[in-house]
């Protein structure tokens, strides 16, 4: 599976982004995808996830403010951000656990960095004051 993350780019504070991942090698629907993002010197955090079923998990900093979505058809995973802030600004992945139709985990199972097997390349956003 390769995974190509989309749509970041440079936006003022209260600004909008849709970031997009296209996957590409095998069909995607029935596997966990996630959202996460790095900023230098720091670990790699969770953002969001979405199940098959569309059951969907954030992380308390984007609660509110980001949605998470996906087109079983086009294989697409989308990331809408609303009321950027200047501290999210990070480099932002894609993941997808290689768990087929798994069964309805814990929240910490989709925060887990090791929970994915395969990453995107990033794409970065920036959010300025």
């Amino acid at each position: 599976v390769q995974l190509q993350a989309s749509g970041g780019g440079s936006v003022q504070a209260g600004g909008s982004l849709r970031l997009s991942c296209a996957a590409s090698g095998r069909a995607v629907k029935d596997y966990n995808m996630g959202w996460f993002r790095q900023t230098p010197g720091k670990e790699r955090e969770f953002v969001s996830a979405i199940t098959p079923g569309r059951s969907t998990f954030y992380a308390d900093a984007v609660k509110g403010r980001f949605t998470v979505s996906r087109d079983n058809v086009k294989d697409i995973l989308y990331l809408q951000m609303d009321s950027l802030q200047p501290e999210d600004t990070a480099v932002y992945y894609c993941a997808l656990d290689n768990l087929f139709r798994s069964s309805l985990r814990s929240f910490g199972y989709y925060t887990d960095r090791r929970t994915y097997d395969y990453w995107g390349q990033g794409t970065l956003v920036t959010v300025s004051s």
